[in-house]
């Protein structure tokens, strides 16, 4: 049995990583700086939380000891945890050296070395502070979200305008096949190279124009579609289509699946 730390394992990613480690018989310990409390949405019984912080590395020794392999599900999208993120991720895998952790697994994007987009390059200094590791190291790169197009949708249904980029296509796959593919990772037998990049794509790449229809006809929300240019470091990676990884169809829940399963929640 596996004792795996999940940095960042109260996240929309993370949850799950946590969710399928328990069902699979794994000791997990997930790593947070606001952990939930017992009891609270967001906690699995079957898990043992450390409150921590890798931008102080305030309790990390303790959410790491006695672990086989660490899975960096961590964010850092806007502040000091933006900032701070590659070194964070210095000091995470540093702690899990001292700890005895044989293996390192990250969560990160498709081609974000490839966007000057700010959160997209904090996350490609990240990977090559992975890479530089003593530590055997796999960093997982993953389309976007069926969760992040929905919240684009419904941002722009609140005033009636369902917005779309000009020219967009996605490949979206879902958190929870995302998850799947970390934890399978994690669980490897050593292959012998020191550092991996491996990528994760949807089961479909589809335009933007038909992903706001699809969701629009799932959650009966009011509102026109409209295309819209999008400037600046990440409407160039769209145009681009550097969010496709066409060769990498690795999940099976298409967009339309995902709505129909989540159609409470949405």
């Amino acid at each position: 049995m596996t004792r795996i730390c999940v940095a960042g394992g109260t996240g929309q990613v993370g949850r799950e990583v946590v969710r399928q480690a328990v069902e699979g018989g794994h000791r997990v310990a997930v790593l947070s700086r606001r952990p939930p409390a017992p009891g609270e949405a967001g906690r699995d019984d079957g898990a043992e939380y450390f409150r921590g912080d890798v931008t102080t590395g305030e309790g990390l020794a303790a959410a790491l000891a006695g672990a086989d392999v660490v899975i960096d599900c961590l964010e850092g999208q806007s502040g000091r945890a933006l900032k701070n993120f590659a070194d964070g991720g210095a000091r995470l895998l540093a702690a899990a050296q001292d700890a005895g952790v044989r293996k390192a697994v990250m969560l990160s994007i498709v081609n974000c070395d490839r966007s000057s987009f700010g959160y997209y390059k904090s996350k490609a200094a990240k990977e090559q502070v992975y890479e530089r590791s003593g530590l055997e190291t796999l960093v997982l790169r993953a389309t976007q979200f069926h969760s992040l197009l929905a919240g684009v949708f419904a941002a722009g249904a609140r005033i009636r305008l369902i917005p779309v980029v000009k020219g967009a296509r996605f490949q979206p796959i879902a958190p929870a096949e995302v998850a799947t593919e970390l934890l399978e990772s994690a669980l490897e037998a050593p292959s012998g190279v020191q550092h991996r990049v491996r990528t994760v794509g949807g089961p479909e790449i589809v335009g933007m124009r038909e992903l706001a229809h699809s969701w629009r006809q799932a959650t009966g929300a009011r509102g026109r579609v409209v295309e819209l240019p999008l400037p600046g470091g990440m409407g160039k990676y769209l145009r681009a289509g550097l969010n496709l990884a066409p060769g990498e169809r690795h999940g099976t829940q298409t967009f339309e699946g995902w709505l129909a399963m989540h159609a409470d929640s949405l």
